[in-house]
C-alpha cells in the first residue's frame, strides 16, 4: 500500500474495504484524513455544521445501505457532531465517523476533551487508531464492528499517530457475517401461534428492513396483516393487506384491526411506547411475540409471551418452512374491502382563510408530488402529518431520526437521502422551529443544485410546546410569522409562501422545471389544536 502516513493510510484502507460517500466539515485535525477518502474514490460532501455532516452520513447509510462515513475536526468538531452520533447510534445505523483527536502528549490542548468517554456516554462504540504499526487492525476492526453489528463507531485519530509514517500492511477482507439462525424449538412454538391465530398481525421494525418479501410471504401464507413501526414505513409498498404505520401515526382503521389481533408479531420492532401508544394498542388478549437478532432487546421494552432470538429474514424462511396449508386469518372480504376505502388518513374540506390546515395541505402535496419520493420528516408538532399523509414507494423512500427525539435534522436528513438515492425526488419535512435550527445546510442544499422539496409546517412557534401547556405564558415559545420563503430565495432556492390549496401551483411548476435547485414551501399551518398524535407523545415524557 503505497501512502505515507497513517492518515493517508486510514482513507486508503476505508475506501479499499467499501464505505460508501462521505460527509463532514474539514478543519485542520481531519484534513488529510478526508483527501486521502477522496483521492481513493469515496464521494464526499462538505456541510456547514459538523451535526448537519453527521446527521446526513446517518441518512445516506440508512438510504443506500451502506455503510457512511462522517470526519470531524478534534474536540469542538466532535462536540457539534453530538446530537447527531446519539440520534445515529440508538437507531443503530451503521455509520463510521472518523474524528481526530488530541496528541497524548497535548495534555493542555483547548482542544482536549474526554473523546472516548463522550462517545461512549451517548452509546456509540469509541475505537481508537493506536500506532502506525496497529492501524490497519484498528480500522478494520471499527469498520467490521460498524457494519455486521449495525453500530454507530466513532474512531479517534490521535493527531500525532496520524502524522507518522504508514507502516505497510495487507488487510484481509472483513469478516463475513452470519445471520443468527432461530432455535427450532421457538420455530415450532411461532408456526403453531400462527396455525391457532384468527386475527394475526405482523408489525414490523427497524430491524425488519431487509427482510419484506420475506414477511410478505409469511403473512400471506398465514392470512396476517402486515404493520410496520415509523422507521420501517414503506416496507410493505402497496400490498393490499398493509395496515401502513403502528403506534401514534396509525390510522384509525389501522389502529383498530391491529387492537382486535389476537397474535402480534413484532420481527425487527422493540415494540416502544410509540409503536404500541404506551401498550394500548395491543388487545389484552393479544399472544405477543418478539423476533430479534439482539438478545437484549427481547421483552427490553414490554413483556412478551414468546420471545425469539433470530436473524428476521431467517426466522421467517424457517417458520415459513414449518407452517403448511394457507390459512384466511384476517384477511377476510369485509376487511378487505375496509382497507380499500378506509386505509388513509381523511382530510377535512378546506376551508380558505390566512392559514391552510396541515392535513389539507399534506393530502394535496401527496396528490401533487412524484410516487418515487424520499420523504424526511423532522420532529415537532406537525410530524404525524408528513408521515402518515405522505405515502412512499418502499422502506428506503422514508427516512426517519427521530430515535432521540430531537428537531433540527430533517433538513440534513433530507440532504443525506438526496445524495444516497439522487433517481428520487427528496422531501424534508420540517416544522418552523426545527428548519430554522438547521438552516445552515440549506446553503448546502442549493451549493449541490439538489432537486428537493423543503416543506416547512409553519405554526409560528414551537408548537408541542405551546399545545401541551395550553394554560401557561407563551411567549417563550411563539413567535409570529417569519418569511421563510424570502430566506430561502435569497438561499438561492425557488419558494413559494401556502396560505391555501390555490398556492400550490408553485409546487407543479417547480416539477415542470429543471429541478435543479431545492424548492422551499413555507406554509402557514393552522395551529389552533394539536396534532391528534401530541396528547399521547407526551405521555412518555
Amino acid at each position: 500500500m503505497n501512502t505515507d502516513t497513517v492518515a493517508e493510510q486510514v482513507g486508503s484502507l476505508l475506501a479499499g474495504l467499501g464505505v460508501g460517500h462521505a460527509f463532514g466539515v474539514v478543519g485542520s485535525g481531519n484534513f488529510h484524513v478526508t483527501n486521502a477518502l477522496r483521492h481513493a474514490g469515496v464521494g464526499w460532501t462538505a456541510a456547514r455544521h459538523e451535526g448537519g455532516a453527521v446527521t446526513m452520513a446517518d441518512a445516506f447509510a440508512r438510504t443506500s445501505g451502506e455503510v457512511a462515513v462522517a470526519t470531524l475536526h478534534q474536540g469542538c468538531g466532535l462536540t457539534n457532531a453530538l446530537t447527531g452520533i446519539t440520534e445515529a447510534a440508538k437507531s443503530r445505523t451503521p455509520l463510521l465517523v472518523l474524528a481526530a483527536d488530541t496528541a497524548s502528549s497535548a495534555v493542555r490542548s483547548n482542544f482536549r476533551i474526554d473523546q472516548d468517554a463522550l462517545v461512549r456516554s451517548v452509546g456509540a462504540v469509541a475505537e481508537r487508531v493506536h500506532s502506525p504499526e496497529s492501524a490497519a487492525t484498528d480500522v478494520l476492526r471499527a469498520y467490521t464492528t460498524c457494519r455486521n453489528e449495525r453500530r454507530t463507531v466513532v474512531l479517534n485519530l490521535p493527531l500525532d499517530v496520524q502524522a507518522r509514517p504508514a507502516v505497510p500492511a495487507t488487510v484481509p477482507g472483513p469478516t463475513t457475517w452470519s445471520p443468527v439462525r432461530p432455535d427450532p424449538a421457538a420455530v415450532a412454538r411461532l408456526a403453531e401461534l400462527l396455525r391457532s391465530a384468527e386475527r394475526p398481525v405482523f408489525i414490523a421494525g427497524r430491524g425488519a428492513r431487509a427482510a419484506g418479501d420475506e414477511l410478505a410471504t409469511l403473512a400471506d401464507r398465514c392470512g396476517a396483516l402486515l404493520a410496520t413501526s415509523a422507521v420501517a414505513h414503506g416496507l410493505f409498498g402497496t400490498d393490499p393487506w398493509s395496515l401502513g404505520i403502528a403506534g401514534g401515526f396509525a390510522t384509525p382503521l389501522a389502529a383498530e384491526l391491529i387492537t382486535d389481533a389476537d397474535l402480534v408479531v413484532a420481527w425487527g420492532a422493540s415494540l416502544t411506547m410509540w409503536t404500541t401508544r404506551h401498550g394500548a394498542l395491543l388487545g389484552e388478549a393479544a399472544t405477543v411475540v418478539q423476533v430479534d437478532d439482539t438478545a437484549s432487546a427481547l421483552g427490553a421494552q414490554r413483556p412478551v409471551d414468546l420471545p425469539v432470538l433470530g436473524d428476521v429474514a431467517a426466522t421467517a424462511r424457517d417458520v415459513l418452512a414449518v407452517v403448511a396449508g394457507q390459512r384466511v386469518g384476517y384477511r377476510t372480504g369485509t376487511v378487505a374491502a375496509r382497507l380499500r376505502t378506509d386505509a388513509r388518513h381523511g382530510a377535512p374540506p378546506e376551508v380558505v382563510g390566512e392559514r391552510i390546515d396541515p392535513r389539507v395541505l399534506s393530502a394535496a402535496l401527496d396528490d401533487l408530488l412524484p410516487v418515487e419520493r424520499t420523504v424526511a420528516v423532522d420532529s415537532g408538532n406537525f410530524m404525524g402529518y408528513p408521515a402518515g399523509y405522505l405515502r412512499v414507494p418502499d422502506a428506503a423512500g422514508f427516512c426517519f431520526t427521530q430515535a432521540f427525539q430531537s428537531i433540527g435534522l430533517g433538513l440534513a436528513t433530507a440532504i443525506g437521502a438526496a445524495i444516497a438515492r439522487p433517481d428520487r425526488v427528496a422531501v424534508a419535512a420540517c416544522g418552523d422551529g426545527g428548519f430554522l435550527m438547521g438552516i445552515s445546510e440549506l446553503e448546502t442544499a442549493v451549493r449541490l443544485g439538489l432537486g428537493m422539496v423543503i416543506v416547512v409546517y409553519d405554526d409560528g412557534g414551537y408548537g408541542a410546546e405551546f399545545h401541551h401547556f395550553a394554560d401557561d405564558d407563551h411567549t417563550c415559545v411563539r413567535f409570529g410569522d417569519t418569511d421563510l420563503a424570502a430566506i430561502a430565495r435569497g438561499h438561492g432556492c425557488v419558494a413559494a409562501t401556502v396560505r391555501s390549496t390555490a398556492d400550490l401551483g408553485a409546487v407543479t411548476e417547480w416539477l415542470a422545471g429543471p429541478r435543479d435547485r431545492p424548492l422551499l414551501v413555507d406554509a402557514k399551518v393552522v395551529a389552533d389544536e394539536p396534532s391528534w398524535w401530541l396528547a399521547e407523545a407526551f405521555r412518555g415524557h
